[in-house]
Protein backbone atom coordinates (compact mmCIF):
# COMPACT_ATOMS: atom_id res chain seq x y z
CA UNK A 1 0.00 0.00 0.00
CA UNK A 2 2.94 2.40 0.97
CA UNK A 3 4.91 1.51 -2.32
CA UNK A 4 1.54 2.59 -4.09
CA UNK A 5 0.91 5.79 -2.10
CA UNK A 6 4.99 6.44 -2.54
CA UNK A 7 4.36 6.29 -6.39
CA UNK A 8 1.14 8.86 -6.04
CA UNK A 9 3.86 11.08 -4.60
CA UNK A 10 6.68 11.01 -6.26
CA UNK A 11 4.69 12.42 -9.41
CA UNK A 12 5.57 16.00 -8.07
CA UNK A 13 9.04 15.58 -7.90
CA UNK A 14 9.50 13.66 -11.63
CA UNK A 15 10.77 17.28 -12.78
CA UNK A 16 12.90 18.32 -9.92
CA UNK A 17 16.13 17.44 -7.97
CA UNK A 18 15.89 20.31 -5.32
CA UNK A 19 14.41 18.93 -2.64
CA UNK A 20 12.67 20.27 0.50
CA UNK A 21 12.87 18.92 4.02
CA UNK A 22 9.29 17.79 3.78
CA UNK A 23 10.32 15.98 0.94
CA UNK A 24 12.65 14.06 3.10
CA UNK A 25 9.96 13.43 5.28
CA UNK A 26 7.54 12.41 3.14
CA UNK A 27 10.06 9.92 1.44
CA UNK A 28 11.53 8.48 4.41
CA UNK A 29 7.88 7.76 6.47
CA UNK A 30 6.81 6.23 2.94
CA UNK A 31 9.55 3.92 2.89
CA UNK A 32 9.63 3.06 6.09
CA UNK A 33 6.04 2.21 5.88
CA UNK A 34 6.88 -0.28 3.34
CA UNK A 35 9.83 -1.66 4.89
CA UNK A 36 7.30 -2.22 8.30
CA UNK A 37 4.58 -3.85 6.09
CA UNK A 38 6.90 -6.22 4.32
CA UNK A 39 6.37 -4.26 0.81
CA UNK A 40 10.22 -5.20 -0.15
CA UNK A 41 9.63 -6.14 -4.01
CA UNK A 42 7.63 -3.31 -4.70
CA UNK A 43 10.33 -0.90 -2.30
CA UNK A 44 12.83 -2.67 -5.03
CA UNK A 45 11.00 -2.28 -8.35
CA UNK A 46 10.57 1.37 -7.12
CA UNK A 47 14.44 1.90 -6.17
CA UNK A 48 15.03 0.16 -9.95
CA UNK A 49 13.34 2.22 -12.14
CA UNK A 50 15.60 4.50 -13.79
CA UNK A 51 13.41 7.53 -13.98
CA UNK A 52 13.32 7.51 -9.79
CA UNK A 53 16.95 7.34 -9.77
CA UNK A 54 17.72 10.89 -8.98
CA UNK A 55 14.95 10.75 -6.19
CA UNK A 56 17.17 7.19 -4.53
CA UNK A 57 20.16 9.23 -4.70
CA UNK A 58 18.99 12.16 -2.88
CA UNK A 59 17.33 10.67 -0.20
CA UNK A 60 17.24 6.82 -0.47
CA UNK A 61 19.98 6.76 2.15
CA UNK A 62 17.81 7.79 4.68
CA UNK A 63 16.52 3.96 4.62
CA UNK A 64 19.52 2.13 5.73
CA UNK A 65 18.94 2.35 9.65
CA UNK A 66 15.50 0.82 8.77
CA UNK A 67 16.82 -2.15 6.38
CA UNK A 68 19.74 -2.86 9.00
CA UNK A 69 17.32 -3.06 11.81
CA UNK A 70 15.30 -5.62 9.79
CA UNK A 71 17.70 -7.78 8.64
CA UNK A 72 18.95 -8.11 12.19
CA UNK A 73 15.75 -8.37 13.70
CA UNK A 74 14.51 -11.63 11.78
CA UNK A 75 16.39 -14.68 11.81
CA UNK A 76 15.72 -15.00 7.87
CA UNK A 77 15.09 -11.58 6.95
CA UNK A 78 13.88 -11.69 2.89
CA UNK A 79 15.81 -11.77 0.34
CA UNK A 80 14.86 -8.68 -1.07
CA UNK A 81 15.08 -6.68 2.33
CA UNK A 82 18.89 -7.27 1.80
CA UNK A 83 18.86 -6.98 -2.16
CA UNK A 84 17.21 -3.35 -1.53
CA UNK A 85 20.25 -2.83 0.76
CA UNK A 86 22.25 -4.03 -1.92
CA UNK A 87 20.67 -1.27 -4.45
CA UNK A 88 20.95 1.42 -2.03
CA UNK A 89 24.54 1.07 -1.73
CA UNK A 90 25.30 1.56 -4.99
CA UNK A 91 22.95 4.37 -5.54
CA UNK A 92 23.01 6.97 -3.12
CA UNK A 93 25.95 9.26 -2.85
CA UNK A 94 28.89 7.50 -0.99
CA UNK A 95 30.06 10.23 1.37
CA UNK A 96 25.75 9.76 3.02
CA UNK A 97 26.17 6.33 2.97
CA UNK A 98 29.54 6.10 4.81
CA UNK A 99 28.27 8.32 7.78
CA UNK A 100 25.14 6.79 8.24
CA UNK A 101 26.65 3.31 8.36
CA UNK A 102 29.52 3.97 10.45
CA UNK A 103 26.95 5.54 12.79
CA UNK A 104 24.96 2.10 12.57
CA UNK A 105 28.55 0.58 13.90
CA UNK A 106 29.16 3.41 16.63
CA UNK A 107 25.78 2.89 17.95
CA UNK A 108 25.50 -0.76 18.04
CA UNK A 109 23.82 -2.44 20.23
CA UNK A 110 26.36 -4.00 22.94
CA UNK A 111 24.52 -6.99 22.99
CA UNK A 112 24.07 -7.52 19.46
CA UNK A 113 27.97 -6.02 18.15
CA UNK A 114 29.17 -9.28 16.26
CA UNK A 115 25.64 -9.66 14.02
CA UNK A 116 25.59 -6.22 13.58
CA UNK A 117 29.20 -5.44 12.44
CA UNK A 118 29.15 -8.80 10.02
CA UNK A 119 26.25 -7.21 8.50
CA UNK A 120 27.68 -3.69 7.78
CA UNK A 121 30.84 -4.39 6.35
CA UNK A 122 29.96 -6.02 3.60
CA UNK A 123 28.33 -2.83 3.03
CA UNK A 124 30.86 -0.57 3.98
CA UNK A 125 33.19 -2.17 1.89
CA UNK A 126 30.76 -1.87 -1.43
CA UNK A 127 30.71 2.01 -0.24
CA UNK A 128 34.34 2.31 -0.16
CA UNK A 129 34.93 0.22 -3.81
CA UNK A 130 32.38 3.18 -5.42
CA UNK A 131 35.15 5.82 -3.74
CA UNK A 132 38.25 7.15 -5.70
CA UNK A 133 40.47 9.52 -3.76
CA UNK A 134 38.53 9.57 -0.84
CA UNK A 135 38.65 5.90 -0.28
CA UNK A 136 41.89 5.37 1.78
CA UNK A 137 40.61 8.13 4.11
CA UNK A 138 37.28 5.95 4.30
CA UNK A 139 38.73 3.08 5.09
CA UNK A 140 40.97 4.15 8.00
CA UNK A 141 37.28 5.61 9.57
CA UNK A 142 35.67 2.33 8.50
CA UNK A 143 38.51 0.54 10.57
CA UNK A 144 38.39 3.01 13.29
CA UNK A 145 34.76 2.38 14.40
CA UNK A 146 34.72 -1.25 13.79
CA UNK A 147 37.64 -1.87 16.04
CA UNK A 148 36.20 -0.17 18.96
CA UNK A 149 33.44 -1.92 18.59
CA UNK A 150 35.34 -5.37 17.85
CA UNK A 151 37.72 -4.33 20.96
CA UNK A 152 34.57 -4.64 23.27
CA UNK A 153 33.89 -8.12 22.80
CA UNK A 154 35.27 -10.46 25.22
CA UNK A 155 38.47 -12.85 24.24
CA UNK A 156 38.16 -15.94 24.69
CA UNK A 157 40.46 -18.13 26.99
CA UNK A 158 40.36 -21.70 25.98
CA UNK A 159 40.25 -23.73 23.02
CA UNK A 160 36.47 -24.84 23.88
CA UNK A 161 35.37 -21.04 24.28
CA UNK A 162 37.06 -19.81 20.76
CA UNK A 163 34.89 -22.88 19.33
CA UNK A 164 31.82 -22.20 21.14
CA UNK A 165 32.39 -17.91 20.34
CA UNK A 166 29.41 -17.12 22.51
CA UNK A 167 30.18 -13.25 22.02
CA UNK A 168 31.52 -13.80 18.23
CA UNK A 169 34.89 -12.43 18.56
CA UNK A 170 36.56 -15.07 16.56
CA UNK A 171 33.15 -14.69 13.78
CA UNK A 172 34.06 -10.78 14.01
CA UNK A 173 38.04 -11.23 13.18
CA UNK A 174 37.14 -13.53 10.28
CA UNK A 175 34.99 -10.89 8.35
CA UNK A 176 37.55 -7.97 9.38
CA UNK A 177 40.11 -9.73 7.68
CA UNK A 178 37.15 -10.61 4.43
CA UNK A 179 37.07 -6.38 4.95
CA UNK A 180 40.68 -5.53 3.94
CA UNK A 181 41.96 -8.08 1.76
CA UNK A 182 40.95 -6.22 -1.58
CA UNK A 183 42.40 -3.51 0.12
CA UNK A 184 45.36 -5.16 0.77
CA UNK A 185 45.60 -6.50 -2.88
CA UNK A 186 45.25 -3.01 -3.95
CA UNK A 187 48.26 -1.55 -2.15
CA UNK A 188 50.29 -4.96 -3.36
CA UNK A 189 49.51 -4.23 -7.34
CA UNK A 190 49.82 -0.69 -7.04
CA UNK A 191 52.54 0.23 -4.97
CA UNK A 192 53.99 3.25 -6.05
CA UNK A 193 50.36 5.56 -6.45
CA UNK A 194 48.93 8.08 -4.38
CA UNK A 195 45.66 6.06 -3.30
CA UNK A 196 48.07 3.04 -2.30
CA UNK A 197 50.25 4.99 -0.29
CA UNK A 198 47.57 6.42 1.91
CA UNK A 199 45.68 2.86 1.85
CA UNK A 200 48.81 1.36 3.08
CA UNK A 201 48.54 4.03 5.73
CA UNK A 202 45.20 2.87 7.04
CA UNK A 203 46.32 -0.57 6.82
CA UNK A 204 49.07 -0.52 9.10
CA UNK A 205 47.33 1.39 11.61
CA UNK A 206 44.72 -1.23 11.48
CA UNK A 207 47.19 -4.12 11.59
CA UNK A 208 49.01 -2.48 14.74
CA UNK A 209 45.55 -1.99 16.37
CA UNK A 210 44.93 -5.63 15.93
CA UNK A 211 48.20 -6.58 17.80
CA UNK A 212 47.19 -4.56 20.64
CA UNK A 213 43.70 -5.72 20.64
CA UNK A 214 42.42 -8.62 20.73
CA UNK A 215 46.05 -10.27 20.12
CA UNK A 216 47.91 -9.59 22.74
CA UNK A 217 44.52 -11.49 24.76
CA UNK A 218 44.45 -13.99 22.81
CA UNK A 219 46.15 -17.34 23.85
CA UNK A 220 48.22 -18.89 21.19
CA UNK A 221 49.70 -22.45 21.31
CA UNK A 222 51.59 -23.13 18.12
CA UNK A 223 51.24 -27.08 18.46
CA UNK A 224 47.85 -27.04 19.18
CA UNK A 225 47.11 -24.77 16.14
CA UNK A 226 48.89 -26.95 13.75
CA UNK A 227 46.29 -29.91 14.15
CA UNK A 228 43.02 -27.77 15.53
CA UNK A 229 41.48 -24.76 13.41
CA UNK A 230 41.43 -21.70 14.88
CA UNK A 231 40.16 -18.89 13.91
CA UNK A 232 42.18 -16.45 16.26
CA UNK A 233 45.52 -18.06 15.47
CA UNK A 234 45.01 -17.95 11.33
CA UNK A 235 43.45 -14.01 12.30
CA UNK A 236 47.46 -13.38 13.96
CA UNK A 237 48.51 -15.31 11.02
CA UNK A 238 46.96 -13.10 8.92
CA UNK A 239 47.68 -9.79 10.79
CA UNK A 240 51.17 -10.43 9.89
CA UNK A 241 50.84 -11.04 6.75
CA UNK A 242 49.14 -7.88 5.86
CA UNK A 243 51.88 -6.17 7.77
CA UNK A 244 54.74 -7.79 5.86
CA UNK A 245 52.83 -6.23 2.57
CA UNK A 246 51.89 -2.56 3.96
CA UNK A 247 55.27 -1.79 5.12
CA UNK A 248 57.83 -4.72 3.87
CA UNK A 249 60.33 -3.72 6.65
CA UNK A 250 59.52 -5.61 9.68
CA UNK A 251 63.07 -4.85 11.63
CA UNK A 252 62.37 -1.01 11.05
CA UNK A 253 58.98 -1.48 12.67
CA UNK A 254 60.04 -3.61 15.86
CA UNK A 255 63.76 -2.65 16.06
CA UNK A 256 64.02 1.06 15.08
CA UNK A 257 60.43 2.65 15.13
CA UNK A 258 61.70 4.81 12.02
CA UNK A 259 58.31 4.00 10.09
CA UNK A 260 56.27 6.52 11.79
CA UNK A 261 55.69 9.31 9.37
CA UNK A 262 52.67 11.99 8.21
CA UNK A 263 51.39 9.36 6.23
CA UNK A 264 50.87 6.74 8.88
CA UNK A 265 48.38 8.80 10.25
CA UNK A 266 49.90 7.73 14.21
CA UNK A 267 50.40 10.52 16.82
CA UNK A 268 52.98 10.64 18.79
CA UNK A 269 50.16 10.39 21.64
CA UNK A 270 49.83 7.00 20.76
CA UNK A 271 53.54 5.82 21.42
CA UNK A 272 52.57 3.47 24.24
CA UNK A 273 49.95 2.01 22.46
CA UNK A 274 52.25 1.08 19.44
CA UNK A 275 54.87 -0.28 21.77
CA UNK A 276 52.25 -2.70 23.06
CA UNK A 277 51.70 -3.74 19.64
CA UNK A 278 55.53 -4.02 18.69
CA UNK A 279 55.75 -6.22 21.83
CA UNK A 280 52.93 -8.82 20.47
CA UNK A 281 54.53 -8.46 17.06
CA UNK A 282 58.04 -9.47 18.44
CA UNK A 283 56.04 -12.54 20.68
CA UNK A 284 53.92 -13.51 17.38
CA UNK A 285 57.66 -13.64 15.38
CA UNK A 286 60.02 -15.03 18.10
CA UNK A 287 57.46 -17.95 19.94
CA UNK A 288 55.02 -18.60 17.96
CA UNK A 289 57.39 -18.12 14.81
CA UNK A 290 54.59 -16.43 12.81
CA UNK A 291 56.08 -14.53 9.59
CA UNK A 292 59.45 -15.90 10.61
CA UNK A 293 59.95 -16.72 7.37
CA UNK A 294 60.60 -13.44 5.94
CA UNK A 295 62.55 -11.53 8.84
CA UNK A 296 65.84 -11.11 8.31
CA UNK A 297 68.24 -13.19 10.13
CA UNK A 298 71.30 -11.10 9.94
CA UNK A 299 70.93 -9.31 13.40
CA UNK A 300 72.71 -11.13 16.24
CA UNK A 301 71.28 -13.06 19.39
CA UNK A 302 72.61 -10.04 21.77
CA UNK A 303 71.41 -7.62 19.68
CA UNK A 304 67.55 -9.02 19.17
CA UNK A 305 67.66 -9.62 22.87
CA UNK A 306 68.76 -6.08 23.53
CA UNK A 307 65.87 -4.64 21.70
CA UNK A 308 63.12 -7.24 22.46
CA UNK A 309 63.86 -6.32 26.55
CA UNK A 310 61.63 -3.45 26.27
CA UNK A 311 58.83 -5.28 25.34
CA UNK A 312 59.66 -8.67 27.41
CA UNK A 313 59.34 -4.87 30.12
CA UNK A 314 56.03 -3.74 28.92
CA UNK A 315 54.26 -7.43 28.80
CA UNK A 316 55.99 -8.10 32.80
CA UNK A 317 54.75 -4.82 34.09
CA UNK A 318 50.98 -5.36 33.25
CA UNK A 319 49.39 -7.22 35.44
CA UNK A 320 47.40 -9.83 33.66
CA UNK A 321 47.97 -13.72 33.26
CA UNK A 322 47.98 -13.01 29.21
CA UNK A 323 50.32 -10.44 28.77
CA UNK A 324 52.72 -11.95 31.25
CA UNK A 325 52.81 -15.36 30.04
CA UNK A 326 53.70 -13.91 26.63
CA UNK A 327 56.26 -12.03 28.60
CA UNK A 328 57.95 -15.04 30.24
CA UNK A 329 57.76 -16.87 26.64
CA UNK A 330 59.80 -14.05 24.76
CA UNK A 331 62.20 -13.60 27.11
CA UNK A 332 62.90 -17.53 27.47
CA UNK A 333 62.61 -17.20 23.39
CA UNK A 334 65.52 -14.19 23.16
CA UNK A 335 67.39 -16.02 25.81
CA UNK A 336 67.93 -19.07 24.19
CA UNK A 337 68.88 -17.35 20.79
CA UNK A 338 72.24 -16.53 22.71
CA UNK A 339 73.69 -19.80 22.70
CA UNK A 340 77.05 -18.97 25.35
CA UNK A 341 77.31 -16.96 28.54
CA UNK A 342 78.12 -13.64 26.64
CA UNK A 343 75.67 -10.81 28.02
CA UNK A 344 78.65 -8.24 29.11
CA UNK A 345 78.30 -5.74 32.47
CA UNK A 346 77.36 -3.29 30.12
CA UNK A 347 73.87 -4.49 29.24
CA UNK A 348 72.99 -4.43 32.68
CA UNK A 349 73.16 -0.65 33.11
CA UNK A 350 70.08 -0.44 30.25
CA UNK A 351 66.67 0.32 31.45
CA UNK A 352 65.27 -2.58 30.76
CA UNK A 353 67.75 -4.95 31.86
CA UNK A 354 67.17 -2.81 35.21
CA UNK A 355 63.48 -2.89 34.99
CA UNK A 356 62.81 -6.86 33.94
CA UNK A 357 64.43 -8.69 37.01
CA UNK A 358 62.59 -6.03 38.93
CA UNK A 359 59.60 -7.58 37.08
CA UNK A 360 60.33 -11.08 37.51
CA UNK A 361 60.77 -10.63 41.45
CA UNK A 362 57.72 -9.22 41.35
CA UNK A 363 55.98 -12.07 40.18
CA UNK A 364 57.86 -14.63 41.95
CA UNK A 365 56.97 -13.24 44.98
CA UNK A 366 53.57 -11.60 44.72
CA UNK A 367 51.59 -13.70 41.54
CA UNK A 368 48.62 -15.44 43.05
CA UNK A 369 48.68 -17.67 39.76
CA UNK A 370 51.32 -20.60 40.82
CA UNK A 371 52.11 -21.74 37.08
CA UNK A 372 53.82 -18.23 36.66
CA UNK A 373 55.37 -18.00 39.44
CA UNK A 374 56.95 -21.20 39.23
CA UNK A 375 57.75 -20.08 35.12
CA UNK A 376 59.34 -16.69 36.57
CA UNK A 377 61.82 -18.43 38.77
CA UNK A 378 63.48 -20.71 35.64
CA UNK A 379 63.20 -17.52 33.60
CA UNK A 380 65.16 -15.48 36.12
CA UNK A 381 67.42 -18.64 36.31
CA UNK A 382 68.42 -18.55 32.37
CA UNK A 383 68.58 -14.64 32.68
CA UNK A 384 71.39 -15.55 34.87
CA UNK A 385 72.86 -18.56 33.19
CA UNK A 386 73.29 -16.29 30.44
CA UNK A 387 75.49 -13.53 31.83
CA UNK A 388 79.28 -13.21 31.19
CA UNK A 389 81.16 -13.57 34.43
CA UNK A 390 81.61 -9.92 35.41
CA UNK A 391 77.83 -9.66 34.93
CA UNK A 392 76.54 -12.06 37.43
CA UNK A 393 79.09 -11.01 39.53
CA UNK A 394 77.67 -7.33 39.28
CA UNK A 395 74.06 -8.88 39.20
CA UNK A 396 74.02 -10.78 42.21
CA UNK A 397 75.51 -7.93 44.56
CA UNK A 398 72.84 -5.39 43.16
CA UNK A 399 69.88 -8.07 43.88
CA UNK A 400 71.06 -9.07 47.36
CA UNK A 401 71.36 -5.62 47.85
CA UNK A 402 67.92 -4.60 46.27
CA UNK A 403 65.04 -7.39 47.06
CA UNK A 404 64.76 -7.59 50.33
CA UNK A 405 63.36 -10.80 50.20
CA UNK A 406 64.82 -14.13 51.69
CA UNK A 407 63.36 -16.51 49.08
CA UNK A 408 65.38 -14.11 46.23
CA UNK A 409 68.01 -13.96 48.13
CA UNK A 410 69.00 -17.25 48.79
CA UNK A 411 68.40 -17.95 45.17
CA UNK A 412 71.51 -15.29 44.41
CA UNK A 413 73.36 -17.43 46.95
CA UNK A 414 73.00 -20.82 45.63
CA UNK A 415 73.78 -19.56 42.42
CA UNK A 416 77.20 -17.77 43.75
CA UNK A 417 77.88 -21.32 45.18
CA UNK A 418 77.37 -22.96 41.73
CA UNK A 419 79.66 -20.78 40.11
CA UNK A 420 82.71 -20.83 42.44
CA UNK A 421 82.09 -24.38 41.52
CA UNK A 422 82.09 -24.31 37.88
CA UNK A 423 84.99 -21.60 38.44
CA UNK A 424 87.40 -24.28 40.26
CA UNK A 425 86.24 -27.28 38.11
CA UNK A 426 87.38 -24.96 34.53
CA UNK A 427 90.71 -24.34 36.50
CA UNK A 428 89.76 -20.64 37.56
CA UNK A 429 89.13 -19.32 33.76
CA UNK A 430 86.58 -16.85 35.49
CA UNK A 431 88.31 -14.36 37.96
CA UNK A 432 85.37 -12.65 38.94
CA UNK A 433 84.67 -15.77 41.16
CA UNK A 434 87.72 -16.06 43.20
CA UNK A 435 90.34 -14.54 45.12
CA UNK A 436 89.51 -10.92 46.26
CA UNK A 437 86.64 -10.51 44.20
CA UNK A 438 84.70 -13.55 45.85
CA UNK A 439 85.96 -12.07 48.82
CA UNK A 440 84.49 -8.60 48.38
CA UNK A 441 81.24 -10.30 47.14
CA UNK A 442 81.24 -12.18 50.01
CA UNK A 443 81.10 -9.62 52.60
CA UNK A 444 78.10 -7.82 51.07
CA UNK A 445 75.99 -11.35 50.65
CA UNK A 446 77.31 -12.98 54.58
CA UNK A 447 75.09 -10.76 56.84
CA UNK A 448 72.06 -10.52 58.93
CA UNK A 449 70.12 -7.92 56.71
CA UNK A 450 68.75 -6.62 60.59
CA UNK A 451 71.75 -7.29 62.52
CA UNK A 452 70.80 -9.03 65.84
CA UNK A 453 67.51 -8.08 65.64
CA UNK A 454 66.73 -10.14 62.16
CA UNK A 455 64.31 -12.40 61.93
CA UNK A 456 65.57 -16.02 61.32
CA UNK A 457 62.39 -17.72 61.01
CA UNK A 458 61.00 -15.02 57.88
CA UNK A 459 65.04 -14.92 56.79
CA UNK A 460 65.68 -19.16 56.56
CA UNK A 461 65.95 -19.37 53.20
CA UNK A 462 68.73 -16.46 52.99
CA UNK A 463 70.33 -18.28 55.83
CA UNK A 464 70.20 -21.83 55.09
CA UNK A 465 71.82 -20.83 51.86
CA UNK A 466 74.37 -18.70 53.36
CA UNK A 467 75.47 -21.08 55.83
CA UNK A 468 76.14 -24.14 53.34
CA UNK A 469 77.87 -21.71 51.17
CA UNK A 470 80.10 -20.46 54.17
CA UNK A 471 80.90 -24.73 54.27
CA UNK A 472 80.98 -25.51 51.32
CA UNK A 473 84.45 -22.55 50.56
CA UNK A 474 85.77 -23.16 54.07
CA UNK A 475 85.79 -27.06 53.09
CA UNK A 476 87.36 -26.19 49.33
CA UNK A 477 89.62 -23.40 50.51
CA UNK A 478 91.09 -26.56 52.71
CA UNK A 479 91.61 -29.23 49.65
CA UNK A 480 92.91 -26.56 47.33
CA UNK A 481 94.40 -23.40 49.00
CA UNK A 482 93.61 -19.99 46.86
CA UNK A 483 95.07 -17.75 49.88
CA UNK A 484 91.83 -16.45 50.87
CA UNK A 485 91.46 -18.73 54.35
CA UNK A 486 92.37 -16.05 56.36
CA UNK A 487 89.76 -13.46 55.20
CA UNK A 488 86.67 -16.83 54.72
CA UNK A 489 87.64 -17.51 58.57
CA UNK A 490 87.08 -13.76 59.14
CA UNK A 491 84.40 -13.35 57.61
CA UNK A 492 82.32 -16.84 58.75
CA UNK A 493 83.51 -16.02 62.24
CA UNK A 494 82.00 -12.43 61.80
CA UNK A 495 78.65 -13.95 60.61
CA UNK A 496 78.38 -17.20 62.49
CA UNK A 497 79.06 -15.04 65.55
CA UNK A 498 76.22 -13.03 64.53
CA UNK A 499 74.16 -15.39 63.97
CA UNK A 500 74.33 -17.10 67.01
CA UNK A 501 72.81 -13.64 69.16
CA UNK A 502 70.40 -13.95 66.86
CA UNK A 503 69.70 -17.79 67.40
CA UNK A 504 69.67 -17.52 71.20
CA UNK A 505 67.31 -14.62 71.21
CA UNK A 506 64.89 -16.39 69.09
CA UNK A 507 64.85 -19.74 70.29
CA UNK A 508 64.41 -17.90 74.07
CA UNK A 509 61.17 -16.21 72.69
CA UNK A 510 59.91 -18.92 70.68
CA UNK A 511 60.62 -21.63 73.43
CA UNK A 512 58.51 -19.53 75.68
CA UNK A 513 55.62 -19.11 73.65
CA UNK A 514 56.10 -22.73 73.20
CA UNK A 515 55.62 -23.08 76.54
CA UNK A 516 52.86 -20.08 77.44
CA UNK A 517 50.93 -21.74 74.33
CA UNK A 518 50.89 -25.45 76.15
CA UNK A 519 50.06 -23.77 79.90
CA UNK A 520 47.25 -21.64 78.05
CA UNK A 521 45.70 -24.83 76.68
CA UNK A 522 45.89 -26.67 79.96
CA UNK A 523 43.94 -23.99 81.51
CA UNK A 524 41.14 -23.73 79.14
CA UNK A 525 40.78 -27.25 79.16
CA UNK A 526 40.07 -27.33 83.18
CA UNK A 527 37.95 -24.16 82.47
CA UNK A 528 35.78 -26.36 80.31
CA UNK A 529 35.98 -29.51 82.19
CA UNK A 530 34.51 -27.66 85.30
CA UNK A 531 32.07 -25.77 82.65
CA UNK A 532 30.72 -29.02 81.54
CA UNK A 533 29.17 -30.17 84.54
CA UNK A 534 27.54 -26.73 85.56
CA UNK A 535 26.32 -25.38 81.79
CA UNK A 536 23.46 -26.54 79.84
CA UNK A 537 23.91 -28.30 76.57
CA UNK A 538 23.79 -24.84 74.69
CA UNK A 539 26.20 -23.25 76.61
CA UNK A 540 28.48 -25.84 76.01
CA UNK A 541 28.07 -25.75 72.03
CA UNK A 542 28.69 -21.83 72.50
CA UNK A 543 32.01 -23.03 74.71
CA UNK A 544 33.04 -25.46 71.98
CA UNK A 545 32.61 -22.84 68.94
CA UNK A 546 34.50 -20.47 70.99
CA UNK A 547 37.49 -22.40 71.66
CA UNK A 548 37.19 -23.47 68.16
CA UNK A 549 38.51 -20.12 66.76
CA UNK A 550 41.43 -21.02 68.82
CA UNK A 551 43.61 -23.26 66.61
CA UNK A 552 45.97 -24.18 69.55
CA UNK A 553 47.58 -27.48 67.32
CA UNK A 554 48.57 -25.03 64.66
CA UNK A 555 50.08 -22.37 67.08
CA UNK A 556 52.19 -25.74 68.26
CA UNK A 557 53.00 -27.11 65.22
CA UNK A 558 54.33 -23.36 63.77
CA UNK A 559 56.52 -23.05 67.37
CA UNK A 560 57.64 -26.62 67.35
CA UNK A 561 58.97 -26.36 63.38
CA UNK A 562 60.70 -22.78 64.10
CA UNK A 563 62.41 -24.33 66.63
CA UNK A 564 63.36 -27.63 64.72
CA UNK A 565 64.65 -25.38 62.46
CA UNK A 566 66.15 -23.37 64.36
CA UNK A 567 69.02 -26.24 65.76
CA UNK A 568 69.26 -27.09 62.32
CA UNK A 569 70.81 -23.68 61.91
CA UNK A 570 73.02 -23.90 65.14
CA UNK A 571 74.01 -27.74 63.67
CA UNK A 572 75.16 -26.07 60.57
CA UNK A 573 77.16 -22.97 62.46
CA UNK A 574 78.78 -25.66 65.36
CA UNK A 575 80.00 -27.63 61.80
CA UNK A 576 81.06 -24.59 60.28
CA UNK A 577 83.53 -23.48 63.68
CA UNK A 578 84.74 -26.89 63.49
CA UNK A 579 86.30 -26.77 60.03
CA UNK A 580 87.67 -23.15 61.11
CA UNK A 581 88.90 -25.00 64.26
CA UNK A 582 90.19 -27.83 61.95
CA UNK A 583 91.87 -25.61 59.74
CA UNK A 584 93.55 -23.64 61.60
CA UNK A 585 95.55 -26.62 63.36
Amino acid sequence: MAAYQLEDVLQRWRTTEDFKPEDHDLFLNAGRTCIAQGDYTQLLDFIKEEANQHVVRSMGSGLLPALVNEVLRKDQSPANCQAVLNQLVQICSEEELLDILLQQVEETDPNAIADTITVLMPLIQSVLFRMSESKACGLALALDSLQKQISKLPVPYSQKQEQEDVYGLCRCCTAVLTFVQPFVQEVKNQDTNSVATTLRAALLKFVMNSLREPLLQVQLDREANVTEISPLWNFATEIMEILAVVHQSLPKILFYHSWRGKEDMISKKDDFHLNESRACMAYLLFVQLIAIEVFPAVFSPVFVLQCNMEYVNLLLSRKDESWTLKGLDLHVKSLERVTDCSLPVELLELKPFHEVPKNLITIMIECPIQNLRGKSLVVFQLFIEKLNGEAKHTFFRRIIKTSHHAGVESIIIKNIKNQVERCRKSGYEDSWFEGTLLISLLRDTLVLPQGHETDLLHGMDRVMESLNLVRYLLLQERKVSTGTWTDLCHIAESYTKLLRQCLSMSKSYYGTELKRLREDKKIKAKEFKEASGKRSVQSLIVKTEMLGNMPYETQDKVLQCALVTYDLMESLVVRIEEIIEDGQK
